[in-house]
């Protein structure tokens, strides 16, 4: 695979098609798997329930950002609808020359922002015009890229055209064209011609689903990163033809509206009429999605509290992205699947009772060797503990009982941790958390009921008023009789019953107002010190004597009853047995592989290439440096050796030694010690790969001599 030419090009080699073998996904995830028994079914269990997630996220994406599109078409209707008949309102506007223009304020979860803007061209082209331009700061750099990207975009728009228009089209699209807003403005009255004229190409131009004269849509998607002299000079361009064609603007922002007055004067802001629409925050976002994908016993697959705080804290303390944590979220389930060979239980309920009398010896030792199993057949008497550890076909029963267990408690566990969160995510300073998710963390750790931020909450929840407490009951009611949850069924109706309790008591509330009333009239007569503490001390042992009134004794009641539901349905995870089949808890895994430690993969790399290049000739000792290994990779270790200055001409005769030593030299070559200028240059390469990673770099000390930058073993 050379060549003899003498030139600087590229170079392709095809491979060789009979050679080739293209390995399914499925032999890549038993590659390098111990546990490949089922591997197969594994893999298409993860796939298929990946797809619903995936369909689920899809589908709540478009729901979050459906009123925030219909903000938008509702702009761009308004602003556009009267151009054909050049009514007032846009003559007006032509006269001002202003350029509609949408602030879209998206947030600082800027990896999402792909993808929204993604699903606003196809609603805009689907619905409103083909011609939707997306344009990145990194693609403009200058007005004349600027206005190539936009007409390249343009003129490749999905229309449908003759050959008189694909002629035109070459033309237009020619380098001797001048990229300029007259020659878009020309390009955009030949194409919405045919519409006036009534050509037959029509219905392939343009669809039905669009607005007559359709508008062009600019898209700039991180309006931060633009350069403001491209900004404005484009602004001003455009707003001199705006007359000519229906222009709209639409601003990508991450920060603050105010950015658009930071890079625009006041004489090119003033040409843009701007309106501005809000996302929903990348937090709000978050919570949805948490509650769509893992707050559900709709996917048997889940994240135990360790995995899923890794999550969140990425997403909290790196980059906010929701498109980021759901990725995290695939891994996590790959991961599962890949790594426990149990979790071919993980789906549907029956379809996993199906699955459990196919079992094979070895997955039923799996099974008892699982810590949860452990712990419960410890608990059973011992005719039993015999059966379950000997008896295949008495296992299977026993396991499938269990997974249903398993299936009930995750029916019953979300709507009580709805409720809890409902009771106590309005009190004063959020002992559980403000967000279901804190809540979710917290019980899924240990039994929440033993903390003392649980004693504080149900302590703060006893002193509620009617009406506040009234309010949670009936979210507690809505949550209940939503649940599918047959056991739940109870719970709901003495709820029920409490809330029609509760209406009884304004009479009792109005007579014990009128008391305070009356000791409040008491305190603001005129006394001296001695009657003033005197009348105190009475009001206080009164306070302390006093019987609890019906409410209060009902308001204990019910904050009791739904401790009680707490305490038997928010019971930890890890004391359900066969937990390990439906629930990820290898953090460390996951961590790293989202959390990159770069100074520690680099020094593994180049001290042990054998870890990542898998050539069995790389392998050496710990203190040794074999020559088979990159240049690179010596020219580290042997710098490693080294203090804080560097003798180049020491470290060249040490990497030479080390590359052309051999393994019986026990007679020295005189021809050995002149360093030939191939090694020479091979030295000078690896020392420039060094000192471009940062390893290194030159110093004014001495000027045969290089610096080191990094100490340690890592």
């Amino acid at each position: 695979m050379t060549t003899c030419s003498v030139s600087k090009g590229c170079f392709v080699f095809k491979p060789d098609s009979k050679r080739r073998r293209l390995s399914s996904a499925v032999d890549y995830f038993s590659q390098g798997n111990s546990d490949t028994e089922d591997s197969g079914l594994r893999f298409d269990t993860c796939q298929s329930l990946w797809k619903q997630i995936k369909c689920e996220t899809e589908q709540l994406q478009e729901d979050l950002n459906k009123k925030l599109f219909d903000n938008l078409l509702k702009f761009l209707r308004q602003s556009h609808s009267d151009f054909k008949q050049k009514k007032t309102e846009w003559v007006c506007r032509m006269k001002a020359s202003e350029i509609p223009t949408a602030a879209v304020v998206l947030g600082v979860n800027v990896t999402d922002h792909d993808l929204t803007f993604k699903s606003l061209s196809e609603v805009l082209q689907n619905d409103v015009t083909p011609f939707v331009v997306s344009l990145r700061s990194k693609e403009c750099s200058g007005i004349k890229y600027l206005l190539q990207k936009l007409m390249v975009q343009l003129m490749g728009c999905q229309i449908d055209m003759d050959s008189s228009e694909e002629e035109e089209h070459s033309k237009i699209s020619s380098n001797r064209i001048r990229y300029s807003v007259a020659s878009l403005t020309d390009w955009y009255r030949n194409v919405t011609k045919k519409m006036d004229t009534g050509s037959p190409c029509k219905k392939r131009i343009f669809s039905s689903r669009h607005w007559e004269s359709p508008p062009v849509v600019v898209i700039f998607k991180d309006i931060e990163s633009f350069a403001p002299k491209v900004l404005q000079d484009f602004i001003v361009i455009s707003s001199h033809c705006i007359h000519e064609f229906p222009l709209v603007l639409i601003f990508g922002i991450a920060t603050s509206p105010m950015i658009i007055h930071k890079l625009l004067p006041h004489s090119v802001s003033s040409l843009l009429c701007i309106e501005l629409f809000q996302s929903l925050s990348c937090k709000d976002h978050l919570t949805k999605v948490i509650d769509k994908l893992i707050l559900t016993s709709q996917f048997p697959f889940k994240l135990s509290e360790k995995v899923l705080q890794v999550l969140i804290n990425i997403f909290l303390y790196h980059d906010f992205s929701v498109h980021n944590f759901i990725k995290g979220f695939q891994l996590s389930l790959l991961e599962h699947f890949y790594s426990n060979p149990l979790s071919v239980l993980c789906c549907e309920l029956q379809e996993a009772k199906k699955r459990v009398k196919n079992l094979s010896a070895s997955q039923c030792e799996n099974i008892r060797r699982l810590p949860s199993f452990r712990r419960f057949v410890e608990s059973q008497v011992s005719n039993k503990q015999t059966v379950l550890l000997t008896d295949d076909e008495g296992l299977k029963k026993t396991v499938q009982d269990l997974l249903q267990d398993l299936n009930t408690y995750h029916e019953n566990y979300f709507p009580i941790l709805r409720c809890l969160h409902a009771a106590t995510s309005s009190i004063p300073k959020y002992p559980l958390g403000k967000q279901i998710r804190e809540l979710y963390c917290a019980c899924l750790e240990k039994s929440v009921w033993e903390t003392e931020e649980y004693e504080s909450a149900i302590q703060l929840v006893r002193m509620l008023a009617k009406d506040e407490l009234v309010v949670i009951l009936e979210k507690c009611l809505e949550i209940l009789t939503s649940s599918s949850a047959k056991q739940l069924g109870t719970p709901a109706e003495k709820l029920e019953e409490y809330l029609g309790q509760l209406k009884n008591f304004e009479a009792e509330a109005s007579d014990d107002q009128d008391t305070s009333i009356s000791s409040l009239k008491e305190l603001q007569k005129k006394t001296d010190l001695y009657h003033l503490q005197k009348t105190l001390l009475e009001i206080k042992e009164s306070r302390r004597l006093k019987k609890l009134s019906k409410f209060e004794m009902l308001r204990f009641e019910i904050v009791d009853f739904i401790d009680g539901l707490v305490r038997k349905y928010l019971v930890p995870v890890e004391m359900q047995t066969l937990h390990e089949v439906m629930y990820f808890s290898a953090a460390n895994t996951l961590r790293e592989h989202l959390n990159a430690a770069p100074r520690v993969a680099l020094h593994t790399a180049l001290n042990n290439p054998y870890f990542y290049l898998k050539n069995e000739s790389l392998k050496s000792g710990a203190g040794s440096i074999s020559k088979t290994a990159p240049d690179i990779c010596i020219a580290y270790k042997l710098h490693l050796e080294c203090g804080r200055l560097i003798n180049l001409v020491d470290w060249l005769e040490a990497f030479s030694t080390v590359i052309t030593a051999t393994e019986n030299s026990d007679v020295t070559d005189p021809k050995q010690d002149q360093i030939d200028d191939i090694t020479h240059a091979r030295f000078i390469r690896a020392v420039s790969e060094l000192e471009l990673l940062g390893f290194i770099k030159p110093t004014k000390q001495k000027t045969d001599h290089v610096a080191r930058l990094t100490w340690g073993s890592c």
